[in-house]
């Protein structure tokens, strides 16, 4: 962050300072919310959680170095007190970056937002500095810690923005504006509480709303291929560009293929030429996210040869979202475990398919480890129902469905599609799966493990990958 003062700062959140023996002390290290993360010259900001009160932690995180602490009552330590943690956090992020005159690029979507996300990050840092969510840090906290990081040699802040409700883009759009808005799609993720995919695009649409006049420089950034997105075109004043396969998309992807290996290739097409691409992550979902990030960079000034570039040498930055390992023993891991929505667990099985293709002449068998879709609601049985017939139809070798009653019913659905035997099997837990896949996986095979956060399915993965010792990651 720039070095502000924490009069400055008390000024801008509208708090009172408190036991600070000198106003004019900078904080010159890192905001952070975890007393374990300070550094010299950090502020930390105190939330009070479900199980931990940040305010207990005050004096170890000043004696740790940080210069004060945000807080909502004084605590015997330097301190800016506030009535609201996180709307003093808020206002301070936009100040910062109203400061810093910082390139800001928003993207949100129901699916792929991390991963395009770290795509636009590798690809614009190439270019010029830039900073971007880690992880999926993209909520009323996580955004503006992330807008805190950036300096005065910052060009470029990447922003992902997640949605849980009707409001709740429109109040990050609003910590930190941005000019240029991405939206990459509209799924079924979280549809059990917005109730509807057009609820879910009321919500999507509020970030390009939120974009300056295309006068001002404002540019949305939409998916030419998915008809809601498309239809946001009428909601905002900014310049739009479209991106997909479609012909009438200005950034657009041609002769799109599988590599030997799973990963996508295809030619780039821009408004100012072509390229050639071949990414290192696998499956052809990713190419519309590839497009994605072609269309930020490529409004942010880059030359089509380069962008290519940047694309085809970037890796996936967030862990559990399509890692792929390959164990000593020739066994292939492929941990996507950190989420799932039905677009999602579709791409995923696909890309899976498209490995054991190429592994067939060494007799790879496809295993797909599935669990539980969260927040579906209504749609949930027949949500599950449908992948495990796709898992049938992708000629996945086996299916293991894992847990209660979603799992029973991923298992349905490959029985109902013509499922019979050991092609598919429902077990009871992590473990479970863990135990039938030690005894039964042989050298060759891809093992896909994917479910929403909350099962935590990714014990079967790092399981599978402990087990053998040292990996290699590739």
């Amino acid at each position: 962050m720039i070095a502000l003062s924490l009069a400055e700062i008390a000024e801008i959140v509208g708090g009172q300072a408190h036991d600070i023996p000198d106003p004019d002390v900078r904080i010159t290290g890192p905001v952070v919310i975890d007393s374990r993360e300070v550094k010299p010259g950090s502020l930390f900001a105190a939330f009070a959680g479900e199980r931990v009160d940040g305010h207990d932690y005050a004096e170890r995180a000043v004696a740790a170095g940080a210069a004060a602490v945000l807080a909502v009552r004084p605590l015997g330590v330097p301190a800016i007190v506030v009535d609201d943690v996180q709307g003093a956090l808020g206002a301070l992020a936009r100040a910062v970056v109203e400061r810093l005159g910082t390139d800001v690029v928003a993207l949100t979507g129901s699916a792929g937002k991390t991963s395009t996300k770290d795509l636009i990050a590798q690809v614009l840092d190439s270019h010029a500095p830039t900073v971007w969510t880690p992880g999926s840090l993209n909520n009323e906290i996580g955004l503006p810690l992330t807008a805190l990081k950036a300096t005065g040699e910052t060009r470029h802040l990447v922003l992902e923005m997640g949605a849980r409700g009707i409001g709740h883009i429109r109040y990050l759009t609003g910590l930190t504006p941005p000019r240029i808005g991405l939206v990459l799609n509209v799924g079924t993720a979280h549809i059990g509480e917005f109730g509807g995919r057009e609820q879910i695009a009321v919500a999507k649409g509020e970030l390009v709303e939120s974009l300056p006049s295309a006068e001002d420089g404002g540019v949305a950034v939409l998916n030419a291929d998915d008809p809601l997105v498309r239809a946001m075109e009428s909601r905002t004043k900014a310049r739009v560009i479209l991106f997909g396969e479609a012909d009438e998309a200005a950034v657009r992807a041609e002769n799109v293929r599988l590599t030997d290996s799973g990963r996508p290739a295809f030619t780039l097409h821009t408004p100012t030429g072509c390229s050639d691409v071949t990414l290192r992550l696998y499956g052809e979902h990713h190419v519309s996210n590839a497009l994605a990030a072609a269309a930020v960079a490529h409004e942010l000034g880059m030359p089509v040869e380069e962008i290519a570039t940047a694309l085809s040498e970037a890796g996936s930055l967030s862990r559990w979202r399509m890692e792929v390992t390959e164990r000593p023993d020739g066994v292939t891991i492929v941990n996507d475990a950190y989420n799932a929505n039905p677009e999602s667990m579709r791409a995923a099985l696909r890309a899976l398919a498209a490995m054991g293709r190429a592994g067939q002449a060494r007799g790879a068998r496809t295993w797909a480890v599935l669990g539980k879709m969260a927040e579906l609601g209504d749609a949930s049985l027949a949500e599950h129902d449908a992948v495990g017939r796709l898992a049938v139809r992708l000629n996945v070798s086996k299916l293991v469905a894992v847990g209660d009653r979603e799992a029973s019913w991923l298992q349905l659905g490959a029985y109902n599609e013509g499922s019979w035997g050991e092609e598919s099997v429902h077990v009871s837990d992590a473990q479970a799966a863990i135990d039938l896949l030690r005894r039964e996986l042989r050298p060759g095979d891809v093992v896909l493990v994917k479910a929403s956060r909350s099962v935590g399915l990714e014990q079967v993965a790092l399981a599978l990958l402990d087990a053998e010792g040292e990996v290699s990651g590739r």
